[in-house]
């Protein structure tokens, strides 16, 4: 350890770093007693094998005997004061203790079955104490240490992120797991699916055809939302998140913890537009009062009231904003942690990518933006939930004569397109085929341009142009540009069946 250790008067250095280890939170007899319980019945394992692990264990020579002892009985084999000690009995620090007569003395001390998860979660308990305290005395080292590599920002980031895991309870060190075990997973996911109205394995974004499409959206998963300016790429992205925010119910989930049962809390990262422009674009979608008339404060009572009523509804929705600009990838992802801690979290939305900085100083833009996407990838497996990045496309979209967009146009496409698990383009004809306006003399053009005008006016269109879980192909939506609403867009037959009832 190289932290600073105090000596007393007439104290030696080497009894003041005794006496800070000795300090530290631990219990020997609950370790004694759980391993005394282990090795008189194997069973007692399985209970407390899910709780701890030898890390665990504040006594080394009690690490050591847990680890042959979990050794053997993974091998179905006995795990007695007998059969363990043909492994310890050279082991220096158990000859300390007396050698094998000290596993007999284990065995005899041992506490009744019932009671071994809680001497377990006790050991755990008190081992997750001295990691936070050792914690703390790196940080307190690190930060004593005036380096120029290491600034203070990184070494908050570096501690919030360190802090974030040791409160996950060990979900880092998950390392491999038994394809039972994530066959279990699967099975829960499609049967929530399944008990849940509409069939939608993931959070719904209010938007039907595009939520049968994507079968919501799915935890831990990278979805990438691109399109051209003007396009309504942050309309969508804002629409989603209401959405989502509005719908939020809490309750508690098929496997007895507290969450998101409908819609969820939504942290939206608004790096182009301010916090109060995001907020007025919510509240004209919300209460039908266009955006620049709201700037403007051009409203009429009606409107008013009915912006008024929208902003009250409106309060408690558990939708954040943060407006930082250029924020540093390694920053947004434990703002986002730190979001999750302190009121939950079960959507992100990012506005968008291309303004994001990468950690390191690349010249290399390709470099860096892939350095953004494996972040943005990382932030929706940790904290498993899923994530919308917004993109830009480059300008190679305007040279075609079909406009459509495609993966090949995302701005530094290779990375993007590799990290994401869904790309969806947002695309409306409407845009293009106002500026190929013809001249009036010209009507026999004017009058088929009008044709033209009126099939695509409110109509807009979502390519999904890769989805690792389902299929490619694009959905309708329609499009309100005075309030910057998508919506679900009634299809002919529906109109005939709304008719028939």
């Amino acid at each position: 350890m190289n932290e600073m250790t105090v000596v007393r008067p007439g104290q030696s250095p080497e009894e003041a770093r005794d006496g800070a280890e000795a300090s530290l939170p631990h219990n020997i007899e609950a370790e004694q007693q759980l391993l005394g319980a282990i090795l008189t019945n194997n069973d007692v394992y399985d209970r407390v094998a899910s709780v701890i692990n030898d890390t665990h264990f504040y006594d080394p020579v009690h690490a050591r005997i847990y680890e042959v002892a979990a050794s053997r009985i993974a091998k179905n084999a006995l795990a007695s004061p007998v059969t363990l000690k043909a492994f310890l009995e050279d082991d220096p620090g158990l000859k300390e203790l007396g050698g094998a007569q000290y596993l007999v003395r284990l065995a005899g001390a041992a506490i009744s079955s019932y009671a071994a998860r809680d001497y377990a979660q006790m050991i755990y308990d008190l081992a997750i104490r001295r990691e936070l305290i050792e914690l703390g005395r790196e940080i307190s080292a690190k930060a004593a240490k005036v380096d120029v590599a290491s600034e203070p920002k990184e070494q908050i980031v570096e501690a919030e992120q360190r802090l974030y895991k040791l409160g996950e309870a060990g979900q880092s060190q998950q390392g491999f797991q038994s394809f039972l075990r994530a066959v279990t997973d699967a099975v829960n996911v499609a049967n929530a699916a399944y008990q849940r109205d509409g069939g939608l394995a993931g959070v719904s974004t209010g938007l039907v055809d595009l939520d049968k499409k994507l079968g919501g959206l799915h935890r831990s998963d990278l979805l990438i939302l691109a399109g051209r300016p003007s396009m309504g790429k942050t309309s969508l992205a804002t629409n989603i998140a209401f959405n989502v925010a509005k719908a939020y119910r809490r309750g508690t989930l098929p496997d007895g913890t507290e969450g998101a049962t409908d819609g969820g809390i939504v942290g939206f990262y608004s790096l182009e537009m301010s916090a109060e422009q995001l907020a007025a674009r919510i509240l004209s979608e919300a209460s039908e009062v266009p955006s620049e008339q709201i700037r403007r404060g051009d409203m009429n009572e009606t409107e008013f009231r009915r912006f008024v009523e929208a902003a009250k509804a409106l309060e408690s929705c558990p939708l954040y904003i943060d407006d930082t600009p250029a924020l540093p990838i390694s920053q947004l992802a434990a703002r986002a942690r730190r979001l999750k801690r302190e009121h939950g979290l079960d959507v992100l939305m990012v506005d968008y990518l291309q303004l994001v900085r990468g950690a390191g100083r690349t010249e290399n833009r390709v470099n860096e933006i892939s350095e953004i996407t494996q972040g943005l990838k990382a932030i929706a497996k940790e904290l498993d939930i899923p994530v919308i990045a917004l993109s830009q496309l480059s300008r190679q979209v305007e040279n075609r004569e079909d406009k459509r967009p495609q993966l090949s146009d995302l701005r530094e496409s290779g990375s993007i397109e590799q990290d994401a698990d869904v790309v969806m383009f947002v695309f409306r004809e409407e845009y293009y085929k106002e500026r190929e306006k013809p001249g009036d003399h010209e009507l026999d053009k004017m009058a088929s341009w009008q044709d033209e005008m009126e099939r695509l006016h409110g109509r807009a269109e979502v390519i999904i142009g890769k989805q690792r879980h389902g299929p490619i192909g694009s959905v309708d939506l329609s499009f309100e540009g005075r309030f910057t609403r998508f919506g679900n867009l009634v299809q002919a037959w529906q109109q005939g069946s709304d008719r028939d009832f």
